[in-house]
């Protein structure tokens, strides 16, 4: 539609951003009552002020009718949730959004690019297929209950850490994770769930260097929702023994999520990420929502069957 305009989305948009996003995927699901599709986690407002120059707003005859959010990690960036007004699906919106989505990520240098979709709509498929993502393996997002074990003596928070001693922890996950793929960098999420007060970042240390972390949020208002733990990221260093420490990082997630209140983990995995998938399989994890990953020009990026990475770019 020629009469849109694709702009940044600003505060002032943000209430009317969360309506549409809760009704279009309310919609899209079939729910009796759309608005009442992710409860009460929010997916705007947390992504607009961790990210404001990832936001994107799509306005007609002055109004929203629909939003886009773009996630930052360095070299690897991905977007979502892409919603439309389900009164003005079919006139092309999304396709405008995308077109600014694509420029944002080739302004910023992103090297690689994905996104999570449903595996079963044709038409999702199709409208990523023609921007050049292609779909890989599923990305299986998965929940346990909580049975807390104790805190390990090398769980370190960074709500605990003091402001030298958080940018030297910053500073050794961006080390750490450019084994994983280079350039590869968390701080804005790490930061942002901080400075919102979302949740915690859990880092697993041995010899002052930082082995494994995971970006948690927790409870109503975030991306987990009441009563809930989502582990947004998590990576371990790839090692000999990165099987162990992943198993330790997810006792230490499972044991903030406990020391904050939450019943249930939720993680999400690229099953081709295979020693990942099946770790949380044995440790009681079962999915519950299953989607596809789409990585541009087919980039497989840092998926491999011995990754121990958790995300799931819902």
């Amino acid at each position: 539609m020629s009469d849109v305009i694709i702009r940044g989305l600003e505060e002032r948009d943000l209430d009317e951003a969360d309506r549409i996003v809760r009704l279009a995927f309310g919609t899209f699901v079939g729910l009796p009552d759309p608005m009442k599709m992710f409860g009460d986690a929010d997916m705007a407002r947390t992504r607009f002020r961790g990210n404001p120059n990832g936001a994107l707003a799509a306005e007609l005859d002055g109004r929203l009718v629909g939003s886009n959010f773009l996630a930052d990690w360095g070299s690897v960036g991905f977007f979502g949730p892409l919603s439309v007004d389900p009164a003005l699906w079919e006139r092309k919106i999304a396709r405008r959004l995308l077109d600014e989505t694509m420029e944002r990520f080739r302004q910023w240098g992103t090297r690689h690019i994905g996104l999570f979709t449903f595996a079963q709509s044709p038409k999702h498929l199709a409208l990523y297929q023609k921007y050049g993502f292609w779909p890989r393996y599923l990305t299986a997002v998965m929940t346990k209950p909580v049975a807390p074990p104790p805190r390990a003596e090398e769980v370190a928070l960074f709500s605990e850490l003091d402001g030298g001693r958080r940018e030297s922890a910053l500073a050794d996950c961006r080390a750490m994770l450019a084994e994983i793929y280079h350039g590869l960098d968390l701080t804005r999420e790490i930061k942002s769930a901080a400075r919102q007060n979302l949740g915690d970042t859990v880092m697993l240390r041995s010899d002052s260097a930082v082995d494994a972390i995971a970006v948690c949020h927790i409870g109503a208002g975030t991306e987990a929702g009441s009563g809930s733990c989502y582990v947004k990221f998590a990576a371990v260093r790839p090692s000999t023994g990165a099987a162990r420490t992943f198993e330790m990082l997810l006792e230490a997630c499972e044991w903030l999520a406990a020391s904050r209140g939450a019943r249930k983990l939720d993680a999400g995995v690229n099953t081709e990420r295979h020693a990942a998938y099946r770790s949380m399989i044995s440790r009681g994890f079962r999915t519950f929502i299953s989607g596809v990953a789409m990585q541009h020009g087919n980039d497989r990026g840092y998926n491999s069957p011995d990754v121990f990475v958790l995300d799931d770019w819902r």
